[in-house]
C-alpha cells in the first residue's frame, strides 16, 4: 500500500534511499551512540546545508532517521546540526568526530568560558541536559564569557576537567539519549563564533525548523501503523485515519513550504515561518498520537516493541517545543505585520 503521506518526499531519493538501506542495516543491539558512530563512518552524516539549495533534503533525512528511532534522531540531529553550526561560523574541524551540541540555560545551572594567563580557554560549571554525553566524543556548549556575553565553546569530552554523571534523567520516554548533567573543571576549550553568534546567524532558525521535521518523521512511523488496515477497516478506523491524513497532509505541505522559503532566503529572518511550522507540526503530531492509540488499542502499545518505543519517546521528545511561549512568540510577530498573514 502506498505511504499516504509521501507528499513530503519529492525531491530526488538517491541519498534518502541510501540512508533507508543503512539504517536497516544497523544492529538492533547497539546502542544509539554506537549507531551514530556507524552513520558518521559511512557518511550518512554529510547533509545538505539548511539555506543551500537542498533544505528539504536535510529534512528529509532527519525525519527518516526519527521514523527508525528517536534516542539515534535526537543524537544524529545533534550532530548534523553542529556541522552546519561550524560550516556557518567557521568552527574548528575535527574528522570522523561525534558532536552534541548542549545549549540549554536554565537558571540554577551555568557554565562560563574564561582565557587563562597562558591565552587557552576554558569551561566550568554544570551543564544539564546532555543527551548522549556518554557516546560523544565532543561538544558544542553555550556559555558565558567574561563579559556575561553568552558564548558557543567547542570541548573535547575525553579531556581532563570533564566529568560525565549518571544525574539528572528519569525519563522513561528518550531513556536511551541519557541526557545527563556534565561537569567541566577548566576543561580545554575552543571559541566558536563571536559573542552572540550562535543566536544571531541565519542559521539558528533553519534548524529549529529542521526539528519540526524530526517530529513528522516519529509521528508519520506512527501514522503508518494506522494505514495498515486496508479499505474494509473497521470504519472508525477509517475515520480516524482520515483525521490523520488530514493533519499530516497540511504539515507536508507547511514542511516544503518552508524548506523552499529558507532556500529562495537564505540570509532573512525565518523566526516567524519556523515557529508556524513547528507549532503546526506539533499540532499535527498531537493528532496522530491521539488518533492512532484510540484507533488501534492496547495492542501495539504492549506487543509492538517499536511502536510502543515511539509511543513513549515522542511525547518527551515534542517537550522541545516551548508550547504556550511559542504560541504567544508566533503572536506577537504577526502582530506586527500590517497586512493579513493569511491572504489567499
Amino acid at each position: 500500500m502506498p505511504d499516504p503521506h509521501s507528499q513530503f518526499h519529492r525531491q530526488p531519493a538517491t541519498q534518502r534511499h541510501a540512508l533507508a538501506l543503512a539504517l536497516a542495516a544497523l544492529d538492533a543491539q547497539q546502542t544509539p551512540g554506537e549507531q551514530l558512530k556507524q552513520l558518521i563512518a559511512q557518511g550518512f552524516d554529510q547533509l545538505p546545508l539548511p539555506g543551500h539549495g537542498a533544505t528539504l533534503q536535510r529534512w528529509q533525512c532527519l525525519a527518516l532517521v526519527a521514523g527508525y528511532d528517536l534516542a539515534l534522531l535526537k543524537l544524529y540531529e545533534g550532530h548534523t546540526d553542529v556541522l552546519a553550526i561550524l560550516a556557518e561560523l567557521r568552527g574548528p574541524e575535527h574528522p570522523g568526530a561525534s558532536w552534541g551540541v548542549w545549549c540549554a540555560e536554565p537558571p540554577n545551572a551555568a557554565v562560563t568560558l574564561r582565557q587563562t594567563g597562558d591565552a587557552q580557554y576554558v569551561l566550568a560549571g554544570r551543564k544539564q541536559w546532555c543527551s548522549g554525553a556518554a557516546a560523544l566524543s565532543h561538544a558544542l556548549v553555550s556559555c558565558l564569557d567574561a563579559n556575561g556575553e553568552r558564548r558557543l565553546a567547542a570541548v573535547a569530552l575525553r579531556g581532563p576537567g570533564v566529568t560525565i554523571t549518571d544525574e539528572g534523567w528519569h525519563a522513561v520516554g528518550m531513556a536511551a539519549t541519557a541526557s545527563v548533567d556534565v561537569l567541566f573543571d577548566d576543561a580545554l576549550a575552543t571559541p566558536v563564533g563571536a559573542p552572540g553568534a550562535y543566536l544571531a546567524r541565519p542559521g539558528f532558525w533553519h534548524g529549529g525548523a529542521g526539528i519540526a521535521a524530526c517530529w513528522y518523521g516519529a509521528a508519520q512511523s506512527l501514522a503508518d501503523q494506522l494505514h495498515t488496515g486496508g479499505p474494509d477497516a473497521d470504519p472508525h478506523r477509517l475515520a480516524h485515519l482520515g483525521a490523520v491524513d488530514i493533519a499530516m497532509s497540511a504539515a507536508a505541505a507547511l514542511l516544503r513550504q518552508t524548506a523552499a522559503a529558507i532556500d529562495a532566503a537564505p540570509q532573512a529572518d525565518a523566526a516567524l515561518p519556523a515557529l508556524r511550522l513547528r507549532l503546526a507540526v506539533e499540532a499535527a503530531v498531537n493528532t496522530v498520537l491521539h488518533h492512532v492509540t484510540r484507533a488501534l488499542g492496547a495492542g501495539p502499545l504492549c506487543r509492538n516493541a517499536h511502536f510502543a518505543r515511539m509511543a513513549a519517546d515522542l511525547p518527551v521528545f515534542l517537550r522541545q517545543s516551548h508550547a504556550e511561549r511559542d504560541l504567544a512568540s508566533l503572536g506577537s510577530m504577526l502582530a506586527r505585520q500590517e497586512a493579513s498573514p493569511w491572504a489567499p
